[in-house]
């Protein structure tokens, strides 16, 4: 193994301190650093090492000097050690970062080490296999206390997705953004709602990220929509890899697929399992666990954990990773997660730390502040929400209905026509304003909002060029 650099040594050392404000002894000292460098370090180098950072404060030194406790110089003046840490490597005041715990910093520090002295390692079965649902819990019982308290809404006695419903035309927005900026996606928010309520592309950007925005679009009204029915399940979790990926896998068959192949991840020692046998037998396990677990935080945590790290599929498997966990907070009607406002680079560092370390508590501090950054958002909306339109609750799937009437017909929207349908759907005093929700539907239905309507896109494109031919309609299909 190659050297370690003096400074990389200090900023190693300084991180192993950070993480335990009670304070170490050397020899304890010189434990971990072995753990994670994987190789000792020589007693006397590190007791210079100790001084130097003795005496650029980062550090202090209590008791005998035969048996000195070395402590973070920044802990003893009432700061965190998790400050402390990011203090002495430099983490710059504005680097968008989450708050972290001790333990989070000391994952953090690690992972941040260049590639070369961080040891190479594979998927390790043991780290699924240990995880028994309903005993061994990477929430505390205080964080989920805390999560329900904070994610408690008033609809948590009515049917599954109700909630999410309610809110559904900003979560498909903020989520659909926060999910492709975590992957790189350049789209801002405003771009982002103007192409899923108004199907208008952003100037500039390129067809995969507006494809990336729409397939979070679909994959969240998918998951909304079945909330009695989706589960932490195989035809789940390939639906919702297929309906992520669709037009992003290099091989289209491999979309909604378990891997039959090894893949490599780019910033990273992590080395996924290759034989497709530990695949399939590890994403069985995986969804049994989490059907298993019976705290629906836990659940959704436990597959931000385990899911990426198994990398089931070729690709897209941290944005199935982040939808598929709300699946256990849209069924108990809890406020949704939609990482809103989390940084990419603490995403990042979090599943290192899962992947390289078998470690969660970095990843569980994002989780956290990233679900409370949620809460904010979503109860204060709901606060101020106008209350819905019982006419539009009663019949929102007659109105479904009668939008594929019409477009699955090839009909054009006249009054005498929509009449037609909406007297086989509803009958009595309410066919009028039935008729005028029907028109305001057909008049606001654009490409990037046929999945509300369960349309495919043929579908639609083919009644737009229906109406083009015979004349009703001025434009073709409104691609978004």
């Amino acid at each position: 193994m190659s050297r370690t650099l003096p400074t990389e040594e200090l900023q190693l050392i300084a991180s192993i301190v950070a993480a335990q404000p009670g304070g170490l002894q050397i020899a304890e000292i010189e434990k971990e650093f072995e753990r994670v460098q994987g190789q000792k370090i020589n007693r006397r180098t590190l007791q210079r090492r100790l001084q130097k950072l003795i005496q650029a404060k980062r550090l202090t030194a209590q008791g005998e000097s035969t048996a000195w406790l070395y402590m973070p110089a920044l802990a003893q003046a009432g700061e965190s050690a998790g400050l402390a840490s990011a203090a002495w490597l430099g983490t710059a005041e504005s680097e968008l970062y989450v708050h972290v715990s001790p333990e989070g910093a000391r994952i953090r520090d690690q992972v941040r080490l260049p590639l070369m002295h961080r040891r190479p390692v594979g998927y390790r079965r043991e780290f699924l296999e240990a995880y028994q649902p309903g005993h061994t819990f990477y929430l505390s019982a205080s964080w989920r206390s805390q999560l329900h308290e904070m994610g408690c809404t008033a609809a948590n006695e009515r049917p599954a997705g109700t909630y999410a419903r309610d809110i559904l035309s900003r979560l498909l927005v903020d989520l659909s953004w926060a999910s492709s900026k975590l992957e790189g996606n350049t789209y801002s928010r405003l771009d982002t709602q103007n192409l899923i309520e108004l199907g208008q592309i952003a100037t500039g950007k390129n067809a995969i990220e507006t494809q990336m925005i729409l397939n979070h679009k679909a994959a969240i009204e998918m998951l909304i929509e079945n909330a009695d029915e989706v589960g932490f399940d195989a035809f789940t979790f390939q639906n919702l890899h297929a309906v992520l990926s669709q037009d992003l896998m290099r091989d289209p068959q491999a979309s909604g697929r378990l891997r039959r192949r090894s893949v490599e991840i780019s910033g990273t020692v992590f080395h996924p399992a290759a034989l497709p046998q530990v695949i399939e037998d590890g994403f069985e396990q995986l969804l049994n666990k989490a059907a298993a677990i019976p705290d629906p935080f836990e659940q959704a945590f436990f597959l931000m954990v385990q899911l990426p790290y198994l990398q089931p599929f070729e690709d897209v498997n941290k944005r199935v990773s982040r939808i598929g966990a709300n699946i256990s907070l849209f069924k108990n009607n809890l406020c949704p997660l939609s990482f809103i406002d989390v940084p990419e680079r603490a995403y990042v560092d979090g599943t290192l730390g899962v992947d390289e370390l078998n470690e969660v508590d970095l990843l569980r501090d994002v989780f956290v502040w990233a679900y409370e950054r949620s809460c904010q958002r979503y109860l204060a909306i709901t606060q101020t929400m106008v209350e819905p339109d019982p006419l539009k609750i009663k019949y929102r799937e007659a109105l479904i209905q009668a939008v594929q009437a019409v477009v699955k017909g090839l009909l054009q929207p006249t009054p005498e026509v929509m009449a037609k349908v909406a007297s086989g759907i509803v009958s009595g005093a309410d066919q009028a304003a039935f008729m005028l929700m029907l028109t305001d539907a057909l008049r606001q239905l654009h490409e990037g909002s046929i999945a509300r309507y369960r349309l495919r896109r043929s579908e639609y494109a083919a009644w737009q060029a229906q109406g083009l031919r015979q004349g009703w309609t001025d434009s073709g299909p409104r691609h978004p």
